[in-house]
């Protein structure tokens, strides 16, 4: 028995002798190993440029090519740059660079970590849904149909053509009793409408509307807008002037508006980060921000890179938001639900 404890308690030892050499050859390698601190400084310097490019985005000017936009519209993907510069760390066996990209991991987190959450929320009183239907959307008619299945009260279409807006009407009016088109924009309530009318962005033709949703728990002004698309060009850089002009033509429509309680629903071109719209997103909150669970990307359809389809409140609480299913177009449909109140009225 004796033998057979002092066996047991010397293959205990063995695994902590085992332990502690291994611990002894690391301590021994970081002091010792000056090449573990010298290798990876390029990669070092590689983690540090783009944590100051996540961090200091808003001062990355727009004087040329309207970089800084251009960066703020695909911010959340510079994330995809972090693993891959661990596993150069790794191979590389370099301690610097080890340490360095923890800097991008931890600004990305600070930025963005919170929309990892789920925000949604229960209640609500109204359901607003958007979509950018696309002008060359082979089926009109089953487009229609899949935004109404979503159970929106209100919902607001962009980029109608003459010739679809007909199968719009006759595929929405039996859910939707009011409807107002303007120009290439319209909404479909299924409470009463007032106060239909265009909205100038300064682009010569109609591309954004107004109008008030008076439902049972309150009134509520919606304005719908498709803004100017951008384009990005070797030449030129990310071209977005037009768009831009838009934006601050709109965000002064809605800072005039007298009804507290104000919706914004459309394409706006542009995600909450591109301080482009700043003279929108200033002023109000973003659904998806508030009350919905991740990124809710919009586009493209095909594999949803930005969020550039909005839905955002003013005076009105978000309870929940969501991104809906493919339809024919090359954006993805997104809906919301508020809670509106009847003194905000």
């Amino acid at each position: 028995m004796a033998q057979a404890y002092k066996t047991e308690t010397g293959s205990g030892d063995q695994g902590s002798d085992r332990r502690e050499p291994r611990l002894r050859r690391l301590l021994s390698t970081l002091r010792n190993d000056r090449g573990i601190w010298r290798r990876g400084i390029v990669l070092g310097a590689f983690a540090l440029v783009l944590s100051l490019v996540m961090g200091l985005h808003a001062r990355i000017p727009n004087t040329i090519g309207n970089l800084g936009s251009l960066t703020e519209t695909f911010l959340p993907w510079l994330a995809v740059l972090i693993p891959v510069l661990l596993v150069l760390a790794l191979v590389r066996r370099s301690a610097t660079a080890l340490i360095a990209v923890l800097l991008p991991a931890i600004v990305w987190l600070n930025l963005f970590g919170g929309l990892l959450a789920d925000r949604t929320g229960s209640g609500g009183n109204l359901t607003v849904a958007t979509h950018n239907v696309n002008a060359d959307n082979p089926d009109p008619a089953g487009t229609a149909r899949d935004v109404a299945a979503s159970g929106a009260d209100v919902v607001a279409l962009e980029e109608l053509t003459a010739s679809a807006v007909p199968v719009y009407e006759q595929a929405l009016d039996p859910t939707y009793k009011y409807h107002s088109v303007q120009g290439t924009v319209g909404l479909w309530s299924k409470y009463p409408l007032s106060e239909s009318r265009p909205v100038d962005i300064k682009l010569g033709w109609t591309r954004a509307m107004r109008a008030t949703v008076t439902a049972p728990e309150g009134k509520l002004a919606v304005y719908v807008a498709h803004l100017p698309s951008v384009r990005v060009k070797m030449e030129a850089g990310f071209t977005a002037r037009q768009r831009d002009k838009s934006a601050d033509a709109l965000g002064e429509a809605i800072a005039d508006e007298k009804l507290p309680q104000v919706a914004l629903l459309g394409d706006l071109n542009g995600t909450m980060n591109d301080r482009a719209l700043n003279a929108v997103t200033s002023q109000m909150r973003s659904t998806q921000g508030a009350a919905g669970s991740g990124f809710g990307f919009s586009w493209p359809a095909s594999f949803p890179m930005a969020r550039i389809d909005q839905i955002m409140v003013k005076g009105v609480e978000p309870v929940t938001s969501w991104t809906l299913p493919e339809t024919g177009s090359d954006h993805l449909p997104i809906a919301a639900r508020v809670k509106l109140s009847a003194t905000g009225s």
